[in-house]
């Protein structure tokens, strides 16, 4: 049954359906082929039961808060002044493109708002100044699925929740992980600048005091990010608590801007909605599958199945990274991670794994997703904020970053402290 969900998986995600339906349909086709009762008739009790899932109130918030600075006209001033620091060394504004993303992605929490955001800033610079064009578009793309690693995440939110682990704990593992991705990204940038310089112009130095002076449009973005997730490591707010925080904090400043306005504030909230509608209409699915592969026992079976293979933690382990890469050519991302969760993550604490850490592999898997064709998300992205020019530009661009990520996950699996080190000193002084 295990390989015949994994068809039907892939089937229904190549059939151009939505998401949601995918998962619903998947759910009711075993559930009718294999279970002698009626499942759908659980699918009331599965719908409010998620939903009123406490933690998942966070999902809407960071997402409006993301809407709220959209539109804040922050992200200009905040390009900018990264510029002033880091536009000099050998990869120009690459290195801009990187570290915007973030601090966006520290803001945010969506990988597709960020490569958006980012993307729509530094692109009219890319002909401009005679860029390398895959390798700029790359940077745009990798650097926006720093959004869902750094925090905050919507995507860590929603691993929490379905996998039951503590969303605090996975953003304090998070964090060290993303700074490391975040800097390797640019390192890989600087080495292949130095061997070739024609990839990218070198950009004019800025004064000390320009620099100093620029700091001033990064303190909002640094404060937002400390008034989210700083809550939740002081343990002042839970993960919701905190993202409500984020919404006023982004409301702040939208007001100090003076861009607050009645039609802004419209097109926030129905951003915020459609995008909520979406995701939680994933997530009810998803429940649902999630309800009628436990009835059938598949969840166990897989567990089982896995332990009677006789391989190693690691070779399971190996082989699970493996089979993730290759869905998430054909997957769409967030429904990789959510119709998934459920499974793999019962056969990982089986393995002796932490989830906390395994969440942070997960995501960095699920970037992964985000820039392989032909589902990238993010490639699509940014091919549709640069309005033109070949696709091939953007996917040969992101495709080393994709290595990059591999290397980072080899290295998690031989020091998993670079993980669970801040989560073990938060509880040590917790205790």
């Amino acid at each position: 049954m295990l390989s015949l969900t994994l068809i039907l998986l892939l089937v229904l995600a190549g059939s151009s359906l939505f998401v949601a339906a995918v998962l619903g349909v998947l759910g009711y086709s075993l559930g009718t082929f294999f279970s002698p009762f009626p499942l759908i008739r659980g699918l009331g009790e599965v719908a409010w039961s998620s939903s009123a899932d406490f933690i998942l109130v966070a999902v809407p918030m960071f997402i409006l808060m993301g809407e709220l600075l959209l539109r804040s006209g922050v992200t200009d001033a905040m390009y900018e002044a990264l510029d002033r620091w880091v536009g000099h060394i050998p990869g120009g504004l690459m290195h801009t493109n990187i570290a915007a993303s973030a601090v966006f992605a520290a803001t945010s929490g969506s990988s597709i708002a960020t490569a958006a955001t980012i993307g729509t800033v530094s692109i009219p610079n890319m002909d401009r100044y005679g860029y390398d064009r895959g390798m700029f578009l790359g940077t745009i793309a990798a650097g926006g699925t720093l959004g869902i690693l750094i925090p905050p995440s919507i995507n860590m939110v929603l691993y929490g929740a379905m996998s039951d682990t503590a969303v605090g704990d996975l953003y304090l593992a998070a964090l060290i992980p993303g700074l490391m991705l975040a800097s390797i990204f640019s390192v890989y940038v600087y080495v292949r600048c130095i061997i070739n310089p024609s990839l990218a112009p070198r950009g004019k130095v800025s004064s000390w005091g320009l620099r100093f002076q620029a700091l001033v449009h990064l303190l909002p973005p640094v404060m937002l990010f400390l008034l989210v997730v700083g809550s939740i490591y002081a343990g002042l707010a839970t993960a919701t608590e905190a993202s409500a925080l984020g919404v006023m904090g982004a409301l702040a400043l939208v007001v100090t801007r003076r861009r607050l306005t009645l039609a802004l504030l419209l097109r926030s909230f129905e951003g915020t909605v459609r995008t909520t509608a979406m995701v939680m209409a994933i997530v009810i699915a998803a429940y649902f599958l999630n309800f009628v592969l436990s009835t059938l026992g598949l969840t166990d079976a897989a567990v089982k199945w896995v332990a009677e293979l006789g391989w190693t933690p690691l070779a399971v382990m190996l082989s699970i990274i493996v089979l993730y890469i290759f869905l998430g050519c054909f997957v769409e991302s967030l429904t990789l991670m959510i119709a998934t969760t459920p499974i793999v993550v019962p056969i990982i604490t089986q393995l002796g794994y932490s989830p906390v850490w395994f969440g942070v592999v997960f995501v960095i898997l699920i970037e992964t997703a985000l820039i392989t064709p032909p589902i990238g998300m993010n490639l699509f992205v940014v091919q549709s904020v640069r309005k033109g020019g070949a696709f091939r530009d953007v996917v040969m661009g992101s495709l080393p970053y994709v290595v990059l990520m591999l290397l980072l996950i080899i290295g998690l699996i031989a020091f998993p402290e670079l993980a669970l080190w801040l989560p073990s000193v938060f509880a040590a002084s917790r205790g």
